[in-house]
């Protein structure tokens, strides 16, 4: 299953999450793959698309960063897919 992991942090914590970030890289639990990730150009968030099928995985994901910030995982489908069930409803 794939998810968009969206990761929010505060400007007093931006220099908390490149510090982490360089040390311990991007910290994805064995059962996820990190299919790509983004930053936005304004900072403050980054973008993550992730395939897994163990939620606890996606628990121990978002635990390694919950400390620095807000974290979203939201289920997604390809867009190509998700026509083609809402045609064939």
């Amino acid at each position: 299953m794939l998810f968009l992991a969206i990761y929010t942090w505060e400007p007093d914590k931006r220099n908390e999450v490149i510090k982490r970030r360089a040390e311990k890289g991007a910290m994805i639990p064995p059962g996820m793959k990190l299919l790509g990730e983004w930053t936005a150009i304004s900072g403050g968030k980054v973008f993550r698309l992730i395939d897994s099928e163990d939620p606890k995985a996606g628990l121990q994901a978002v635990l390694g960063w919950s400390d620095l910030g807000k974290l979203e995982m939201i289920p997604v489908i390809e867009t190509e897919a998700a026509m083609k069930i809402a045609i064939n409803r």
